[in-house]
């Protein structure tokens, strides 16, 4: 269960500041979109044989959990998703499981992007409490959300998801944020073959767009 026990008024500057998380939740979708492929791709050319991916993934992966001393970045992270909500953490909980996530994933294992992207999202949105003078819970929510709208293109059903988790007060702020994510992230996706029906901006192209299936 997550919580957001405080959603300010609506107003002009609260607006301006959940557009601007959604700019930040925005260019994190498409960093980790970008990077998952490119890693992806890397460890594909690098590694010809296949068993081998996951073997050097994992050593790379276990030696970096043993070097700094807690397994936080690595399975689901639930616990420190709920943390999320209920304090301020460490400003780099979510760079770190994005690089966790990246080479796990990248390496071959097969356990989902969906949790990690919403460990990523609310850590997030938690370290952007430092700056952004939003509740920390809202940001966390809106991040929790965003993140994964952004990087899946669902923006609609990741606002829909937020009120059935978070409730409808919290509506128009991660609204707010789910869109302008989805319109940041660009024409990325954690799934290469999902399209976009139509450019989220003139300077995408047709061609750009087919790159995309649907899901």
């Amino acid at each position: 269960h997550y919580y957001i026990n405080f959603v300010p008024d609506i107003s002009f500057l609260n607006i301006i500041y959940a557009i601007i998380a959604g700019i930040i939740f925005g260019l994190c979708s498409a960093t980790f979109s970008k990077t998952i492929h490119k890693a992806s791709s890397i460890f594909k050319s690098k590694i010809e044989y296949p068993p081998f991916r996951p073997l050097i993934g994992g050593v790379i992966v276990a030696l970096a959990v043993w070097a700094i001393g807690t397994t936080k970045y690595i399975g689901l992270g639930i616990p420190t998703i709920v943390q999320s909500f209920e304090e301020q953490l460490p400003m780099y909980d979510f760079a770190l499981k994005m690089i966790f996530t990246i080479i796990t994933l990248a390496a071959s294992f097969k356990g989902g992007e969906v949790t990690p992207l919403f460990f990523i999202g609310a850590t997030l949105g938690n370290a952007l409490s430092y700056f952004i003078p939003l509740p920390t819970a809202l940001l966390a929510g809106m991040g929790f959300v965003a993140v994964f709208a952004g990087a899946t293109n669902t923006p609609l059903a990741c606002s829909i998801m937020a009120i059935e988790l978070f409730g409808a007060d919290c509506g128009v702020y991660v609204a707010i944020a789910c869109v302008v994510a989805y319109l940041v992230s660009g024409h990325n996706s954690i799934y290469n073959k999902q399209m976009v029906g139509e450019p989220k901006h003139k300077r995408f192209s047709n061609h750009e767009g087919k790159r995309l299936n649907e899901l």
